[in-house]
């Protein structure tokens, strides 16, 4: 793979726009030292603009996504993929959320370019662990977690009970939720049967990985393969 193809495919811009970039001197070694457009040194070697390039496929990030942000850019108003460099949404592969948050739900957002992590993450088969902080509008009666997880709660509309989840209390209106599926508005939906309004919502788990403290709402970082091994414990 030419320098050139290497580039545009991490969105540094189209193949005319990345050659030029080459050309005008904006890619450079660690020395400073201009590339050959038709040559690929090793990719933690490369600078654009002074600055590292970004990592290369397969990329998998973690994101803490805010109040008010869309997971698809076919929604309207703002996206996701707004709190990303531009250039990431020019990306081959593309960058694809794992699954989706609604647009009032925050915290945990996992997105990659790994075509097979990303289906054995959302396929039906896989059994995976996700946990929400649930803020209510009224205090919690004692039954909830109980009803929860029977395994018998129906939701409306839907034609087979909802699977096992555990509830932990954790004050008068707030809780932790543990799903092993993920249904529409589920979490919302679950605590409207049991005559409660969800207020706020924020994913803190999947699997065995929780949201970092070192990335604030709105920030993103990419996940190290420890952190990966940890969404299957």
């Amino acid at each position: 793979m030419k320098l050139i193809k290497h580039l545009a495919n991490l969105g540094y811009g189209s193949r005319k726009e990345v050659q030029r970039l080459i050309r005008t001197g904006a890619v450079t070694d660690l020395e400073g030292r201009k590339l050959d457009e038709t040559k690929l040194p090793p990719h933690e070697t490369i600078l654009v603009k002074g600055q590292l390039l970004d990592a290369p496929a397969p990329l998998t990030i973690v994101v803490n996504k805010p109040d008010g942000y869309t997971c698809s850019t076919k929604d309207p108003g703002i996206t996701v993929y707004d709190l990303l460099p531009p250039r990431f949404e020019l990306r081959n592969p593309v960058l694809s959320t794992v699954g989706r948050l609604d647009k009032d739900t925050t915290g945990l957002l996992l997105m990659t370019d790994d075509g097979q992590l990303l289906h054995k993450l959302i396929s039906p088969k896989t059994v995976m662990r996700k946990v929400y902080h649930v803020t209510l509008d009224r205090k919690i009666e004692g039954h909830e977690a109980e009803l929860f997880a029977s395994g018998t709660l129906m939701l409306r509309t839907e034609e087979t009970p909802l699977l096992p989840a555990t509830m932990e209390v954790l004050g008068e209106k707030e809780a932790l939720l543990t799903l092993t599926e993920g249904r529409y508005h589920q979490v919302r939906r679950m605590f409207a049967a049991a005559g409660n309004h969800v207020v706020a919502l924020r994913r803190i788990a999947i699997g065995g990985f929780a949201l970092p403290e070192d990335v604030e709402e709105g920030e993103w970082r990419a996940m190290t393969a420890d952190e990966l091994g940890l969404l299957w414990k």
